[in-house]
């Protein structure tokens, strides 16, 4: 199973190099981009990784949506190319318009950083490997990871089956950061572009992902890009 999947490095990219590792271990080939040059060097897929791009001096993802390299890359997402944007990836994606709402500042105001149960609900171009309502568990680690939009575009994006991933909520809790209907990740209507604030690259390798008392192997991450991988090859 090989494909080319670019991974961007923004100023203040800090999981470039954890997605690069990622793409690798699911069975691609990464290829680094450098976020000013308009140039996706003909990759399969593309991710965008977390960090604070630009420091977030604006706001999260507001000065990286207008890096050279995003030009072509939303163009080619909007002609089908596969696209992945975990946390300040996702804040990224959305100042871009290729996925709807905002991410602000957690509701309780502090960095939050946890190993994370998600329920999958959408089949993607990133997550059709899961089953259906499968539990998984994957590190976040944010400051600014409530995502929001207008109740008609939850609305639309429940009716449309587009929640991608949900942060799985203990009865009478509250999900980590403030979320909207509990949201932890959305696709676009394709399928192809992908937003999450959890880290799936945190949980690809064995000891070295959440802990295993959590119920996990540790590596419920790396079906993320394999599954993109596995579409690529069929």
């Amino acid at each position: 199973m090989m494909g080319r999947v670019g991974v961007v490095t923004f100023p203040g990219s800090l999981d470039d190099g954890d997605a690069a590792r990622a793409v690798r271990l699911a069975g691609g080939e990464p290829v680094r981009l450098w976020h000013g040059d308009a140039d996706l060097k003909g990759v399969d897929a593309v991710v965008l990784p977390g960090g604070f791009s630009y420091g977030d001096y604006l706001r999260c993802g507001a000065i990286a949506r207008f890096a050279p390299v995003m030009e072509p890359l939303v163009d080619a997402a909007r002609g089908g190319l596969p696209v992945l944007g975990i946390c300040n990836g996702f804040q990224v994606l959305c100042e871009a318009h290729l996925l709807p709402g905002a991410l602000v500042r957690n509701d309780h105001r502090t960095f939050r950083c946890t190993d994370q149960r998600l329920r999958v609900e959408a089949s993607t171009a990133w997550t059709s490997e899961y089953a259906a309502g499968e539990e998984v568990v994957i590190p976040l680690k944010n400051g600014e990871g409530g995502y929001l939009a207008d109740e008609a575009t939850l609305d639309r994006l429940e009716g449309e089956g587009l929640v991608a991933l949900r942060y799985v909520v203990p009865e009478g809790g509250r999900n980590p950061n403030g979320s909207a209907r509990d949201i932890a990740g959305i696709t676009n209507a394709a399928g192809n572009v992908v937003g999450l604030m959890p880290h799936p690259e945190h949980a690809v390798e064995a000891g070295y992902g959440p802990d295993p008392r959590t119920g996990t192997a540790g590596t419920d991450g790396l079906r993320i890009f394999s599954s993109a991988l596995r579409q690529l090859v069929a």
